[in-house]
């Protein structure tokens, strides 16, 4: 017998699940208040890190279950309350397997409240030959609210035969508390458009990341610093303005994950830096 939560079907077997953390202000610093997650998730307590916001809590999200499988569904959602600042990371790279005939699905909902900071900044998805992902993200921010959105992927065959993934498709959108649409993003590529040594990318590419940094232009980095920043890491970078005055957009591609997770760690610092007024601290991993 499996467990309920399981999705079942013809040839499917998959698991379902739903995290759900919520960070709110009190005694001068940002707790967690509110906190489920089910296997695979696994959170770590949230951490102080940086003496110049001691306000500011930072917890590492993991996943107990080497990675995303065939069916899979799973659903984070993260609300950061008014006045709070929170930052939720990954503790490493997610490898997405092979899912067969049924394509995993990971969504992710975020709610970030009046004069709130809130940062998810995740070590790139790793997909395996096979894999098809389907990735969901929508963004509720409020007036006076800053937020970081930071990922990116890399595709790998570990046998060494040039294998590529099956396919991935995200959704990116981004609401005002009174539901406006301020940004809408999808995509959709196969891994034999990005595999080939003609692919998109070029053979010499194989990772590429995004970030979305959201608030008032006052409280935004300089495009181009971090456009130095991330060439100086080996990503190739560009940046622009973001539609309905939403924020900052960057997108970044490099030869590997490992360049990718370093331009994220550079993206962060500079957002809050501009955003918080202070050098965070390295999230060490």
């Amino acid at each position: 017998m499996k467990p309920a939560d399981y999705a079942e079907g013809p040839g499917v077997v998959g698991r379902s699940r739903r995290a759900e953390l919520v960070f709110g202000r009190g005694g001068g610093r940002s707790a967690l208040m509110r906190q489920i997650a089910p296997y695979p998730f696994h959170v770590t307590r949230p951490f102080a890190l940086d003496a110049a916001r001691s306000d500011l809590a930072t917890l590492y999200l993991q996943s107990a279950s080497g990675g995303i499988y065939r069916g899979d569904r799973l659903d984070l959602s993260l609300e950061v309350r008014a006045g709070a600042a929170a930052h939720v990371t990954s503790q490493a790279a997610t490898v997405v397997h092979d899912t067969g005939a049924e394509r995993a699905r990971q969504s992710t909902r975020i709610v970030v409240g009046p004069d709130a900071f809130a940062a998810l900044t995740l070590d790139p998805l790793i997909l395996f030959p096979g894999a098809a992902l389907t990735v969901e993200t929508a963004i509720e921010i409020a007036d006076g609210a800053l937020a970081i959105l930071i990922d990116g992927v890399a595709w790998h065959d570990f046998t060494g035969e040039g294998r590529p993934f099956g396919s991935l498709v995200t959704e990116t959108t981004v609401h005002d508390p009174a539901g406006r649409l301020l940004l809408a993003d999808r995509s959709s590529i196969t891994g034999e458009e990005l595999s080939a040594a003609s692919g998109l990318l070029g053979p010499e590419r194989g990772a590429y990341g995004s970030a979305l940094l959201l608030g008032v232009a006052e409280r935004l980095p300089d495009p181009a610093a971090i456009e130095d920043a991330l060439d100086a890491l080996g990503c190739h970078a560009a940046s622009s303005p973001l539609p309905n005055g939403a924020g900052l957009g960057v997108r970044m591609v490099a030869a590997n994950g490992g360049r990718i997770t370093a331009g994220v760690e550079a993206i962060f610092a500079i957002a809050v830096e501009a955003m918080l007024g202070f050098t965070p601290a390295r999230r060490r991993k």
